[in-house]
């Protein structure tokens, strides 16, 4: 079987299978992340006849309706959007998104006399020797006869024949052929992706998402392309409220779907802890509804694939979509998604900083739906999940093979139940080991991206701690207000005893404190501005402390897991004091995880 065929069309009949829909973008919603420089370049290799490299599309299987008949499958792109996108920009004039989803225009211009393509600016504007739009022409909005004559006119000493002969070159840039490899339908995604990654040799990873939102977006049979509408507007709406507006302005038969009622409200919604983007959003709906982890199993079902006969049959592609249609609606559900964010929140974790693993975020939310859906009373729904996300970041459960293992959880809760698995997993993972030796080396680290200090400062917030040497600020509302991370020894006070960096940023060296008390104490040691702050508790002033009692501070040193060594602090007994002090941290998870 011939895997795929290689050809080569205009650039005109690649932008008439867009407009017409015969080709799906899969990222057309979302930001064109080249620069206008690139695109800029595209244009000049087209003019000069310079190969641009090849358009990768896959044509959808043909699937069988209901009356025994096939429909033929849409060609898929699924590499080279960018270089589309940049021609529909440039060439068609479409709008495109910004990394910061602002629709803005591209607009190149063009020197006839020099053959050069240019970014439009101010200067290049105010320039007669300056075509400074390429699209009216080359998209046949004005004939070639008057654009020579406008140029003649604005540029007098040019040569007619010579400025004929450009613009006309310029103008058969849509004549111009761009290489296309079309992948078998026949193939399947592991195949495509091998091919994929081979013609590139860039060892680019083709995400299975993408062919997933590739698929729905040029569904309208079964409402995927409404769908697709939904996840990119509701991701949209996350970073940038005003886009409501765009919205109801220019999509008005969006906004009579059932789909932006289920949105509308995230318009007003204000939450930076759980951001999805649109595989996450995908993640969440396909694990809690079909059960299963892997986006090249949706691919199939949503192409109709009967796994026993091996065929494709649109009974089983309408009960796919409409289960996707059903998780999505939940996952953008306004109750749904601000319980689960109050849910995170209860477990201490109030700020992204603190969550390094968003595929922890997403199975903890796909299990959150499908334990409401089952109907498990509130209280302990929010208890399964809220361990279930502590436990699968103290393990980084996710971190590598995420597709599996979610793929593999979901499938054994459903066999065995959330509490009898998750009781499996603490048991292989939590066990008196893990909390006497496995933490204790995760927090030998001098990464404050480690796991296993970002829950310790979660289990803090958790139980309400107070800041160091504080008598009132919490650690909550500095990690809020990016407070101060101070060293309980001072760094440069180790730096000056022969401490290597990765000795003095130990995570155990760090607490949160007030920026005052952090710039009081300076290079003092531990033992010596431990001392101020008693003496001043006796004086009753406060300048380095707001502590105004001695129970008060030791009460403090205890809620920090600060070891009583510290009253003798110094450069002597430092790995002495972090080895005690991770100790009391890792007594402080196991506490933590255990009261969740």
């Amino acid at each position: 079987m011939a895997k795929y065929s290689v050809h080569q069309q205009p650039v005109e009949t690649l932008l008439s299978w867009i407009k017409s829909g015969d080709i799906a973008i899969p990222e057309i919603q979302r930001p064109f992340v080249w620069n206008a420089a690139k695109v800029r370049d595209l244009i000049d290799s087209l003019y000069q006849g310079y190969p641009v490299g090849y358009i990768i599309t896959w044509r959808n299987p043909d699937v069988k309706l209901k009356n025994g008949q096939l429909s033929a499958g849409k060609r898929v792109l699924i590499d080279g959007q960018q270089r589309i996108t940049a021609l529909t920009a440039a060439i068609v004039g479409q709008r495109v998104l910004d990394k910061n989803y602002k629709e803005t225009t591209i607009r190149i211009a063009f020197n006839p006399l020099e053959e050069k393509f240019e970014v439009l600016n101010k200067v290049i504007e105010k320039s007669s020797e300056w075509i400074d739009n390429i699209n009216p022409i080359v998209n046949d909005e004005i004939s070639i006869s008057k654009a020579i004559k406008k140029y003649i006119f604005d540029n007098p000493e040019a040569n007619e024949d010579l400025i004929e002969e450009r613009i006309e070159n310029l103008k058969r840039i849509k004549t111009k052929q761009v290489g296309i490899i079309e992948l078998d339908a026949a193939l399947d995604i592991d195949t495509v992706t091998e091919i994929f990654i081979r013609i590139n040799q860039k060892g680019v990873v083709l995400s299975n998402a993408d062919f997933v939102m590739s698929k729905i977006a040029s569904d309208e049979n079964h409402g995927g392309n409404k769908m697709r509408k939904m996840i990119d507007y509701f991701c949209r709406l996350l970073v940038d409220k005003g886009f409501i507006k765009h919205i109801q302005d220019n999509d008005t038969a969006f906004t009579k779907t059932p789909y932006y009622n289920s949105i509308k409200w995230m318009a007003t919604g204000a939450d930076s802890l759980y951001v999805p983007d649109y595989i996450d959003m995908l993640r969440v709906a396909f694990t809690f509804k079909f059960g299963r982890g892997k986006f090249s199993d949706l691919v199939a079902l949503l192409s109709g694939r009967n796994f026993e006969t091996r065929t494709y049959e649109d009974d089983i592609s309408e009960a796919s979509y409409a289960k996707l249609s059903e998780g999505l609606e939940a996952f953008v559900n306004q109750t749904n998604y601000q319980r689960f964010v109050m849910i995170i929140k209860s477990t201490g974790l109030i700020s992204k900083k603190l969550i390094s693993s968003q595929n922890s975020l997403n199975f903890a939310y796909a299990l959150y739906l499908k334990l409401r859906e089952d109907g498990l009373a509130e209280s302990e729904v929010q208890g399964y999940v809220k361990r279930w996300l502590v436990l699968s970041m103290f393990i980084g459960r996710y971190s590598g093979s995420a597709e599996s293992r979610i793929d593999e959880d979901i499938r054994q809760i459903k066999e065995k139940g959330i509490q009898v698995y998750l009781k499996q997993m603490e048991q292989a993972n939590l066990g008196e080991g893990f909390w006497d030796f496995g933490i204790i080396n995760d927090l030998e680290s001098s990464s404050v991206n480690n796991n296993a200090y970002n829950l310790y400062l979660a289990a803090q917030i958790n139980a309400n701690a107070t800041a160091f040497l504080s008598k009132s600020m919490k650690i909550s509302s500095l990690i809020e207000q990016r407070g101060d991370v101070h060293h309980i020894f001072p760094k440069k006070y180790l730096m000056n005893n022969g401490y290597a960096q990765k000795a003095y940023n130990q995570v155990a060296n760090f607490v949160y404190t007030e920026q005052a008390t952090n710039i009081k104490v300076g290079m003092l040691t531990p033992e010596a501005y431990l001392n101020k702050v008693k003496t001043q508790i006796d004086a009753g002033t406060n300048e380095i402390s707001t502590l105004d009692s001695h129970s008060g501070l030791q009460e403090n040193l205890i809620n920090n897991d600060i070891p009583s060594m510290i009253e003798e602090g110094n450069h002597l007994v430092y790995e002495s004091f972090l080895e005690q002090r991770r100790r009391l941290m890792a007594n402080k998870l196991k506490i933590y995880y255990e009261q969740l």
